[in-house]
């Protein structure tokens, strides 16, 4: 073989090489290139959701700082509640003027009371004061905790129909107007009062906050945080919704197993604090002359005053004994 054939045949072997390297950097058509990177994907699924997953976990960041900003802020809100927001709580609309009002007119009769029955100064001053600043605060704790319980009873149903009214397509407003239309009270007039905040242009968040001011319950505090979530990081409102129902539920279920298994201690709390003033009562009709001496006598009233005192503090550990948490 001749050195020139020699030679054109290694020249037109580099540009073959030369050409099929040429063809693996560049190429063909994009269209085939987008169908080879396509099939490279579907063999490895993991390079292929690594992009989902830096963004979900992209996004969990975000709702982790989110939370933590909103522990931040009811952290920094506790504090000593005002006598209007403690009666706007217990459902009432009196005025605190009023209620100090009512306070000394109770005070006042008490004192009366004591004065007709022929008790000592220092008792009627007691009894006064008791009544006039002790009843009108429990009436107000009393009231306040009905409302609360009749409030979490129903505020699962309310979150039920805001998860079906989203699902059938409609806006979050007309959902919330619904539960203030069919859910029965308190839990209707909060929603209401959320529409007319949401109606004059105060945002979905500082809405929700007053509402968790007027029903500080860990319910409103748990439907603030998911509606705050889904407002500024997006999702499926449906279905976190249906996860709050199913929790609130549980808590609703575990409330009840607690009362169960706790109401052979407050059974024996109530007696044991009933024990002394029925006995009393019994001394008392049985044989006045020999149980009078604690009203009569200045040493026998601070007797009574400090009976009080240690029933109270007996009255209040024993019902820390059996509070459970939840």
């Amino acid at each position: 073989m001749s050195p020139t054939l020699v030679y054109g045949l290694m020249i037109l072997l580099f540009m073959a090489a030369a050409g099929g390297v040429a063809y693996a950097f560049v190429g063909g058509t994009s269209g085939r290139t987008q169908k080879r990177m396509q099939a490279v994907k579907q063999q490895n699924p993991v390079a292929a959701a690594r992009g989902g997953q830096d963004s979900n976990q992209q996004r969990r960041k975000n709702v982790q700082a989110l939370l933590k900003d909103l522990e931040k802020q009811q952290a920094e809100k506790k504090e000593k509640l005002t006598l209007r927001r403690r009666i706007e709580q217990a459902g009432l609309t009196i005025e605190p003027r009023t209620y100090w009002l009512l306070s000394g007119l109770a005070a006042m009769g008490a004192f009366v009371i004591g004065f007709l029955t022929g008790q000592t100064l220092i008792v009627e001053i007691l009894f006064g004061f008791a009544v006039g600043l002790g009843l009108p605060r429990w009436v107000l704790s009393f009231l306040k905790k009905r409302r609360l319980k009749r409030f979490t009873n129903e505020f699962a149903n309310a979150i039920d129909i805001i998860v079906r009214s989203v699902k059938s397509g409609l806006p979050t407003n007309e959902a919330l107007k619904i539960v203030a239309r069919e859910i029965p009270e308190p839990v209707a007039g909060e929603f209401n009062q959320l529409c007319e905040s949401l109606k004059v242009g105060v945002s979905m968040e500082q809405a929700l906050k007053k509402m968790y001011e007027r029903m500080p319950t860990s319910e409103v505090s748990f439907f603030a945080i998911v509606m705050t979530i889904q407002l500024k990081s997006g999702g499926n409102l449906s279905e976190a919704l249906g996860n709050l129902s199913g929790v609130l539920r549980d808590r609703k279920r575990l409330q009840g197993k607690i009362k169960a298994m706790s109401s052979e201690a407050k059974a024996s709390a109530a007696i044991i604090g009933s024990l002394p003033p029925a006995v009393m009562t019994l001394v008392y009709l049985s044989t006045p002359g020999y149980i009078a001496t604690l009203f009569t006598e200045k040493l026998g009233n601070l007797m009574l005053a400090g009976c009080v005192v240690w029933m109270g503090v007996g009255i209040f550990v024993m019902k820390k004994m059996i509070s459970f948490k939840h």
